[in-house]
């Protein structure tokens, strides 16, 4: 049988960080229960002559995300307030870690840079409820990635 995984490797899904940079002004996002930020490559179809098949060229990408959290700051509601007042688009740097210590992989950081909400909720209530939370989607126009996991044991042959 060959090398596999070890189950501790797997990373625990609740062992991250999230901060927020806004206007300079670095906010950790305590509140926050998940978030998920995709690259979406765009591509051109090419013709090529001596192929029944078309060829696929990378040229571009977009960057999208969203998130859920707790419903008890104003932080977003502030951002569209301000651009529904002055017209004045706010900008932000997200940055999330993840590290489980259990797993030998250490901890991976990425930065999405120049982040900006699709939209947002304004008020909500529901008697009904155990508690309040809010989604938000937004795009990036840029990212880094200054720590990366250590490749797991048996990856690298």
């Amino acid at each position: 049988m060959g090398t596999t995984m070890n189950a501790r490797d797997a990373i625990s899904a609740s062992m991250a960080e999230c901060y927020v940079t806004i206007d300079g002004q670095r906010k950790h996002l305590i509140n926050i229960i998940n978030l998920e930020a995709n690259v979406e490559k765009t591509k051109s179809e090419l013709p090529i002559l001596g192929r029944t098949g078309k060829g696929n060229k990378s040229t571009g990408w977009k960057g999208t995300g969203s998130a859920t959290m707790y419903y008890n700051t104003s932080l977003f509601r502030e951002m569209l307030y301000k651009y529904k007042e002055t017209g004045t688009d706010v900008y932000f740097d997200i940055q999330c870690t993840n590290e489980d210590p259990t797993s030998s992989v250490g901890r991976q950081t990425v930065i999405l840079k120049d982040c900006n909400l699709d939209g947002g909720i304004l008020a909500k209530f529901d008697a009904d409820a155990e508690y309040l939370d809010e989604d938000f989607d937004f795009t990036f126009d840029d990212f880094e990635i200054p720590e990366k996991f250590t490749a797991l044991s048996g990856m690298e042959e």
